[in-house]
């Protein structure tokens, strides 16, 4: 009977650590943080323990700060602008190094460095080069005459977003390709060749071929790319701060100055509990996308 028994939960005592895991260092912070959202907890009260329930208080207060509708418009705005020019140059860098050229192998691992370099890295070496007067962009424009006077790539509240989407860019289109490309290699060549025996062309073969088939490939792709892009911190943390004017600040950044800068932990907590219920939706629909292509396959 207890053998019985043992050999009928066996799995969910091997499941039991993972569980364990994920509750303690994933459940309890998330649960704690949403609690936390509903309280008045401040630099002023946490010590004294004078915390009581305020409801939505948070969130109204959210709802009615200029800044937070502006980082959660900038954060749209930020994401959107990289992962579609991520995901178009990824994709053109994917199909011409499926070309199969002596040098692609080479020119491939090479794409890949911007990728492996840690992103506060990155995000230095962009404040560097788009300064105003000492940086390499606006060096280079100057002594190719295609302006008169340097751009100011970081101070201008009108170019800032743009400066720190070119650098998120640069950072996302190894990814992109990587996995473009290795959907790319997995489509059947057999397909290919009944195509051109009907007298199909590279054009007629990529619109009716190549793009239905890397469907699957393209959801991942973009659904990754967003998820990963709309939580970002570091890179416009570094090369902004969120400035100049909250400009590019995002909801990231919102929620830590909320926290740090002005110790408003609830508020601070509120405005990560949007961003976090954003990516669950889209998380969510990612999820019912991939089972909807399974049902289809």
């Amino acid at each position: 009977m207890i053998k019985a028994i043992i050999r009928k939960w066996e799995g969910c005592f091997y499941l039991f650590p993972a569980v364990l895991f994920m509750l303690t260092l994933i459940g309890y912070p998330l649960i704690y943080n949403i609690i936390l959202s509903f309280q008045n907890v401040s630099l002023a009260n946490i010590a004294s323990k004078d915390i009581s329930f305020i409801g939505i208080d948070n969130y109204q207060r959210l709802a009615q700060d200029k800044v937070f509708w502006a980082s959660l418009k900038n954060t749209l705005l930020y994401t959107a602008g990289s992962v579609v020019f991520q995901f178009a140059i990824g994709f053109l860098l994917a199909l011409f190094f499926s070309m199969k050229f002596r040098l692609a192998p080479f020119l491939r691992g090479l794409m890949m460095v911007s990728w492996l370099i840690p992103l506060t890295v990155t995000a230095l070496l962009f404040k560097f080069m788009m300064a105003s007067n000492e940086g390499v962009f606006n060096q280079l424009l100057l002594s190719w005459g295609m302006i008169d006077n340097p751009i100011p790539w970081l101070s201008d509240p009108k170019i800032a977003i743009w400066s720190v989407i070119i650098a998120n860019i640069w950072v996302g289109i190894p990814f992109n390709m990587l996995l473009i490309s290795a959907g790319l290699s997995s489509l059947p060549e057999d397909v290919y060749e009944s195509a051109s025996l009907d007298g199909a062309n590279a054009f007629q073969k990529f619109i009716h071929l190549t793009l239905p088939l890397l469907r699957p490939v393209i959801t991942v792709v973009m659904m990754l790319g967003f998820i990963y892009t709309f939580k970002v911190f570091d890179l416009v943390f570094v090369m902004t701060g969120g400035g100049p004017v909250h400009a590019t600040e995002v909801l990231s950044t919102v929620s830590y100055r909320y926290s740090f800068d002005e110790f408003q932990f609830s508020m601070g907590a509120a405005s990560a509990n949007v961003l976090f219920f954003i990516l669950l939706l889209v998380s969510l629909v990612y999820l019912r996308l991939i089972k909807k292509d399974e049902v289809m396959s």
